[in-house]
């Protein structure tokens, strides 16, 4: 008996992910293991910025290139505006002269800007490998199913999806078709507060970090008033009475950069750098937040180091790559600005976009050739963008 007849007998489906590690089918939505379709300069090309720079001034006004907060220095001077992800994609819809958008960020950013932009704007990821392993740790498969296991508890009706920046445009899509709205890590607390006047309980994708600390330091809850839906566990690890005594069921995401800070991070700057000032993400875990003096978005980190007094001293917890412009910036203010954990850790997709990409992502558009284009789907588009709106008319 064949292998196909014995699973037709048992009824047995391989499922998407299977095939998947199997090696026997393709995601055509992965984000990973793409090659540019032309030869990339070398790294080493000693005329990378020339190059970079003369491709961009022959396409003038048509091209508009945003460079995310986490991008290394050598692509980041190209950029036309600098920024955390969702205020690139409105600066980005606030340029309808410009035909192409570069985005300098991970794919989810870029798919947030072609959902904002006009249908005659092309968004362009220099290369299409760059990911985001928070966004890729909750697909539109699995929300469904925890959907589902809401559903079977006899709440579904009570809860409001709230969906973190930092998600693909599938669950953006499903937080609009539910009645829910995204966040930032800036307004995160003004959404989840717009949450709770339109139902019982929120499921927060796919950071449980943002969400525990958002709803902890800032809306007066506990520790116990928060669950953590673990996708890969049958009903997400929890009971039907667990998930109806939850105010906020968490996603069991996090960020590989800011989830690596721990409170030995902060203990061991405090004794390295006495009267040092500790200002950490709120991706960051519970413990370091709670540690923390000062707790803020990437814009709210960089305003407050703006404010800072020379001669001050700052452990920042966030991606290496700011912190060192950071520090770089500030040198000559006499403020001391270090990264909070000793191990150095960049946001590895991140920096998948490199000058090579972004030089031969240039060229080819001077030349006439449209490449890695992000295209989200119209129906995909029309909920996520409603999602993205119910965040824009937040008070």
């Amino acid at each position: 008996m064949t292998t196909a007849q014995t699973r037709q007998e048992l009824d047995v489906q391989p499922t998407p992910l299977a095939l998947l590690l199997l090696g026997r089918e393709a995601d055509p939505r992965s984000e990973r293991g793409v090659e540019c379709p032309g030869d990339l300069p070398l790294p080493s090309d000693p005329d990378l910025v020339e190059r970079a720079r003369a491709a961009k001034e022959k396409l003038g006004d048509k091209v508009f290139v945003l460079g995310h907060h986490y991008q290394r220095d050598e692509v980041i001077q190209f950029a036309d505006v600098t920024g955390d992800s969702f205020k690139l994609a409105r600066d980005a819809a606030a340029r309808p002269e410009a035909e192409y958008i570069v985005f300098c960020g991970v794919h989810f950013m870029a798919e947030s800007a072609d959902i904002l932009t006009s249908d005659d704007q092309k968004v362009v990821l220099p290369d299409l490998a760059a990911g985001c392993s928070m966004a890729d740790m909750a697909t539109a498969e699995q929300v469904a199913e925890c959907w589902d296991v809401l559903t079977e508890a006899g709440i579904a009706e009570q809860v409001v999806p709230v969906s973190y920046m930092n998600s693909s445009a599938d669950i953006k899509a499903f937080t609009g078709k539910h009645g829910g709205t995204i966040c930032t890590s800036s307004n995160a607390k003004r959404a989840l507060e717009w949450a709770f006047s339109q139902g019982e309980k929120v499921l927060f994708l796919p950071d449980q970090h943002l969400g525990r600390n958002t709803a902890v330091r800032d809306l007066g809850m506990t520790l116990e008033d928060c669950v953590v839906y673990n996708p890969h566990k049958p009903n997400g690890g929890l009971t039907a009475e667990q998930l109806r005594d939850a105010k906020m069921i968490l996603w069991r995401g996090h960020c590989s950069v800011h989830g690596r800070f721990n409170l030995d991070s902060v203990n061991d700057v405090r004794e390295r750098i006495p009267g040092v000032n500790v200002l950490v993400h709120p991706e960051c875990k519970h413990e370091v937040v709670s540690a923390a003096d000062y707790v803020g978005s990437t814009e709210y980190i960089i305003k407050t180091l703006e404010a800072a007094p020379a001669g001050s001293k700052w452990a920042i917890g966030t991606e290496l790559n700011l912190v060192r412009r950071l520090a770089n910036r500030f040198a000559d203010e006499g403020k001391e600005v270090v990264f909070l954990d000793r191990t150095v850790c960049f946001c590895s997709t991140m920096n998948r976009i490199d000058l090579p990409h972004l030089v031969w992502a240039l060229e080819s558009l001077a030349d006439g050739s449209l490449v890695n284009r992000i295209e989200v789907d119209k129906e995909t588009e029309a909920f996520a963008k409603l999602a993205l709106e119910r965040m824009l008319a937040l008070p």
